[in-house]
This record gives structure tokens, C-alpha cells and sequence, in this order.
């Protein structure tokens, strides 16, 4: 078979390990073609923006962050940006994308990205392309598998930036707030944020109260704790307010969601006035997409890469490769449109608790 294969949406480790594994059996064991589709869906919106993806073009790349075929957040067919009369809007071009793949002789698609990738392939699969997915976010936060690789290469980094601001929040005895990425979903912050040791943790799924946040310092400093360490979701907010945003979904054409940012900044302006330790906020931002991939998520991207052609083999077209209880599994596409989120009485957040972490609520 001849197919296509497109990285999607943000960047994350592991991808590359997907793209290894998909051509290495793909090529050795069943003799298929690949063609590389550059930038996402761009690449099937516009000319010259494909190339083979062979053998030799996969070797090496396990350990590289990133991906070789490059990735873009902003070429949704469905909402496609063109400019007119000097101000850009949203089409629907997905029929040049269908067009574009028949041209290209493919007998199917393989998507791997996030919610916003495997809905746009949902969609295509609809009108009538086949297509596969393949599940990835450092946020973790897709409904159809108990687990995306990246998340854990983002939940070290954390952790590690966690470590190392203990040090400097204790020789200055400062209130450290560490943004972390992760959308509508906590995962990356609950498990980076028990990982690093941090005194406060605070996610989207537990609106958090600015009394409670400053009694759990002031308890702190009162034994002795001159310092605090806090992980903070950038999509958490105050109870009764809203999430932090630095861009409206409106003002980014052909992407179609907001992006988020700033929780870090309102937290210490709201923190400001009750507490006398001088606060820093730490944003760390890509810092968390970037890097060569753990071990866990190299074995688990190649699982999913080598998992996506059975269901090409079975044609099992607008269907995704998934982890379930410990196995490899596969479900609908239609799945990824739905956000999984922790659990707000889940034995991790119930088990922090226990250890005097405050949740802010």
C-alpha cells in the first residue's frame, strides 16, 4: 500500500519514535510506501509539501525530540485561514485536501497528533479518505487512551525544574510559582508537581481559593518553612473566576482554540497582598515539548507505531491505536474529540492530600 503520514498540532518526544517504527514494519514486513506529509495538514492543502519517508530517512532518529516532518497547529481543512480584503478568514477547503490525497495515489492517511489532529482526520474519514491515528500530547488529556507518549518525557522535565527551584526558593526564602502546560487537564501538573515535592498544587479540575492557598503558606512559614514551592496548571483558576488566556481562539484563523497563559502571574498578584515572601513566577512554557524522549515514551511511541499497521492490515479505517488497562488496543477516532481530565477525588489527588499538599480548595 501507499500512504500517507502527517505529525500534527504541538510537538512533543516520541514522535519521531512513531515515524521509526510505523516505516521500519511497514517497509519490512508488509512491503508498504510511505509518503511523508510536511506540517501537518498544510501539506495537504498546499503543492510540493510531501516527500518519501523510507528507511534510510527514519534511521537514527529514535532519541530526537521534535519531528522530521515538521508540524503546524494552523492548517485545519475544515477551517482553512485565507486572507480577503486584507483580513484573514476560516474556509472550508477540505475538499482540496481529498483532491490532494487522490492526486497523491494514497491507499491511506495515518494521523498522529492530539485531539485537534485526530478530529480534523475523523472528519476527512467522514468524507470518504482512510484514515488511521496514532494518539499523542504531553498533556494527556485524550479520552480514548488511558495514556499519550510525550506525557512522561514532560512530567521528568517538570520535575526536574521543580528540583532544581527548591534550591534558590530556600536560599532566598521566596514563594516559587512554576507554570505548567497541560490545557483543561491536570495531569501534568498533579504528577510533576508530587514528582518535584511541591507544597501547592493547583489544576483546572480544583477551582482553588486564595484564602486557602495563603493559610497553607502562612502554616508553612509558622513552622519554620520559609519557603514554598507551587505547581500551577495554566488552566487553573480562582473559584468564581476564569482561565488565564493570551490569545483568543478567534484571532489565531485555521486553529480554532485558545491559548492559554499567564495562571502563573495571577496567582501571585492574588497572593501579593496577604503574604510578606517575595513571590517568582517561572513559566516553562516548550521548555516541556522539548528534548530527547524517555525511555517510557520510546517504547510506547514504537508500540503505537508498529500497532498502526494492524489496522491498516485489517482496514479498520477512522480508528486509533490506544493503551487500555496495560494493553494495546484500538478505538474510534471519534473518541479524541472528548477530553479526559483527572479525577478530582482520584487516589493520587486523595493520597497528595494525605501528605499535606493543599490543592487550594
Amino acid at each position: 500500500m501507499r500512504l500517507g503520514v502527517l505529525t500534527g498540532g504541538g510537538d512533543c518526544p516520541g514522535l519521531n519514535a512513531v515515524l521509526r517504527a510505523l516505516v521500519r514494519r511497514g517497509v519490512l514486513e508488509f512491503g508498504h510506501e510511505f509518503v511523508g506529509i510536511l506540517n501537518g495538514y498544510e501539506g495537504l492543502m498546499e503543492p510540493r509539501l510531501t516527500e518519501p519517508l523510507t528507511l534510510d530517512q527514519v534511521r537514527g532518529i529514535l532519541p530526537k525530540g521534535g519531528t522530521i516532518l515538521g508540524t503546524s497547529n494552523k492548517a485545519n481543512p475544515f477551517k482553512y485561514p485565507e486572507r480577503h480584503e486584507g483580513k484573514m478568514h476560516e474556509v472550508d477547503r477540505s475538499d482540496i485536501a481529498l483532491k490532494r490525497y487522490r492526486e497523491l495515489g494514497l491507499d491511506g492517511l495515518v494521523v498522529i497528533g492530539g485531539d485537534g489532529t485526530l478530529s480534523i482526520g475523523h472528519q476527512l474519514a467522514l468524507k470518504g479518505m482512510n484514515v488511521v491515528g496514532c494518539p499523542k500530547t504531553i498533556d494527556n488529556d485524550l479520552s480514548g487512551t488511558d495514556q499519550t507518549f510525550g506525557f512522561d518525557t514532560a512530567a521528568g522535565i517538570i520535575t526536574e525544574a521543580i528540583d532544581r527551584l527548591h534550591s534558590t526558593a530556600e536560599a532566598h526564602q521566596r514563594v516559587m510559582i512554576v507554570e505548567i502546560m497541560g490545557r483543561n487537564a491536570g495531569f501534568l501538573t498533579l504528577e510533576g508537581g508530587i514528582a518535584g515535592g511541591a507544597d501547592v498544587i493547583l489544576i483546572p479540575e480544583i477551582p482553588y481559593k486564595v484564602e486557602a492557598v495563603v493559610k497553607k503558606l502562612k502554616d508553612r512559614a509558622a513552622r519554620g518553612s520559609k519557603f514554598s514551592i507551587m505547581a500551577v496548571s495554566e488552566g487553573a483558576y480562582p473559584f468564581g473566576g476564569s482561565v488565564a488566556v493570551l490569545q483568543k481562539a478567534e484571532e489565531i484563523p485555521g486553529r480554532g482554540v485558545v491559548r492559554l497563559g499567564g495562571s502563573g502571574k495571577v496567582l501571585a498578584d492574588l497572593l501579593a497582598p496577604h503574604i510578606d515572601a517575595e513571590i517568582r513566577v517561572t513559566v516553562l512554557g516548550h521548555l516541556q515539548r522539548g528534548g530527547t524522549p524517555s525511555a517510557a515514551d520510546r517504547v510506547l511511541a514504537t508500540m503505537y507505531g508498529a500497532m498502526v499497521l494492524d489496522l491498516i492490515r485489517e482496514q479498520r479505517w477512522d480508528h486509533m491505536v490506544c493503551l487500555r488497562d496495560g494493553r494495546l488496543q484500538f478505538t474510534s477516532l471519534a473518541e479524541s474529540r472528548k477530553e479526559r481530565h483527572v479525577e478530582p477525588h482520584g487516589d493520587k489527588v486523595r493520597m497528595a492530600r494525605s501528605m499535606g499538599i493543599s490543592f487550594g480548595d
